[in-house]
């Protein structure tokens, strides 16, 4: 792979060849994409999605939006760092072609800002409770109307698929989607490949699937003109990450290691002398201790910590991917940056310590129960007034679904498997809140 094709500026649909020379400076093309991202309703109804703790009423927890814009943050200091050394090693990006280092934080930055935004309500339980409908539940009916490709999506229902899905999605065959420029769609694709085959291995771009089949085409046109290299074979359509890629998973890695475990401290769910060992061990090389001994209080000593862990954290993750760019050029760079960490045993300590205390703890896995039973009866509901209105067998109460819930839902043209991906997407675009509210009504337990 190469930097020339994995930089482009291609939007769908694009008739001629953008170039970045032809740009203006003061809102570049990759910023383009970030704008379009942070003003779409997908983003938005990421302020009611659960990062820790589903329907919290603390003001302090992270949602995946103020998740989502830290990541952003953490992806465009990663991008500026690398990328001043590639074009440092490749002149003749900025010579020949007018790229700057920016351009590569611009890119992670974008892809970072949108690398949750396909993710259902209630956290990866939505995922599970979406997967499991089709699979054990009621929606195991159309298993006999689908391939075995389109199955497994629904039955393995993934966010980084559906946000794949959202990013990429026009309406009604318009241009009046996100367009996004196709390095920040690559650098989005944590994992590009297709549902199945599924063959597990140590490969951390083999660990989940990147695209539906109703996007297997776009990815396709997608990986094209980046130049990403297919290792697959047949109808195994499998491709090498895009190296930014790398970056915003990294941005991600680091966010949620230490923030999630910030809010488990602030929330009282981890022992704050723990929580200070812990994080002392990983910036014991950077902290000044005089200062830290000056601080106060709980909040603003672990503040401190948080701040110097994240950016030892950058600085390493950097240093990573500089060190092993042209085995990540080539595709033969099959771990995450934090894997290679010279942090990796800290890392590891916080991480085990935040699954016990926060992740397993028993509000968590309560709203995560109350979750399954809100997405399992809406899919119920919703698939069963759809599929009696395509067979011509609707009943008074499934008209009043359709005429309400499903009011703007097409199934006009569509398969069987068009339809339900599609409602699923919907279904998971639907915040915390508006699952819960729209359970209630549909249970009759609350009106208007």
């Amino acid at each position: 792979m190469n930097w020339e094709q994995l930089l482009s500026l291609k939007r769908y649909r694009d008739t001629t060849k953008r170039l970045r020379a032809d740009q203006d400076d003061t809102r570049l093309g990759f910023e383009v994409d970030y704008d379009r991202i942070i003003f779409s309703s997908a983003f938005r109804s990421l302020q009611d999605k659960t990062q820790v703790i589903p329907l919290s009423k603390t003001d302090f927890v992270h949602t995946r939006l103020t998740h989502s814009l830290e990541v952003s943050v953490v992806g465009r200091s990663l991008g500026r760092i690398v990328g001043k050394k590639i074009i440092e090693k490749h002149p003749q990006l900025s010579v020949t072609h007018g790229y700057h280092f920016n351009d590569f934080g611009a890119i992670v930055a974008a892809a970072a800002l949108a690398h949750d935004i396909g993710n259902p309500p209630f956290g990866h339980s939505g995922e599970k409770a979406i997967g499991e409908y089709f699979k054990t539940g009621n929606g195991k009916r159309f298993k006999e109307y689908l391939s075995e490709k389109q199955y497994h999506d629904l039955t393995h229902f993934e966010g980084n698929a559906n946000g794949f899905k959202l990013l990429t999605e026009t309406k009604n065959g318009n241009l009046d989607g996100l367009r996004l420029s196709y390095a920040t769609l690559g650098a989005f694709t944590k994992y590009p490949k297709e549902s199945l085959p599924h063959k597990p291995t140590k490969q951390i771009a083999d660990k989940k699937f990147g695209y539906f089949q109703s996007e297997k085409e776009v990815f396709r046109d997608i990986a094209k003109d980046l130049g990403l290299e297919q290792s697959g074979k047949d109808g195994d359509i499998h491709y090498k990450r895009h190296p930014l890629t790398f970056l915003v998973e990294a941005a991600d890695d680091i966010c949620y290691t230490i923030i999630d475990f910030e809010d488990g401290i602030n929330l009282g769910l981890i022992d704050e002398s723990y929580a200070l060992e812990y994080l002392i061990k990983l910036v014991k090389d950077n902290i000044n201790t005089e200062k830290f001994h000056s601080l106060t209080n709980t909040e603003s000593r672990v503040s401190y910590l948080r701040s110097l862990a994240i950016n030892t954290l950058i600085q390493d993750a950097a240093r990573v991917f500089i060190e092993n760019e042209e085995a990540i050029l080539a595709g033969d760079f099959h771990d995450s940056l934090l894997d290679r960490s010279n942090y990796t045993a800290q890392i590891k300590d916080i991480i085990t310590l935040s699954i016990e205390k926060i992740y397993q703890s028993q509000e968590v896995i309560e709203k995560e129960i109350a979750g399954y039973k809100m997405i399992s009866t809406l899919l119920d509901t919703y698939t069963k007034a759809i599929e009696n209105a395509v067979h011509g067998n609707t009943t008074n109460y499934d008209k009043l679904i359709l005429q309400s819930f499903l009011k703007d839902f097409e199934t006009e043209n569509k398969s069987t498997y068009e339809w339900l991906i599609q409602l699923s997407s919907e279904v998971a675009a639907l915040t915390d809140g508006n699952a819960l509210r729209t359970f209630q009504k549909l249970s009759g337990t609350k009106l208007g």
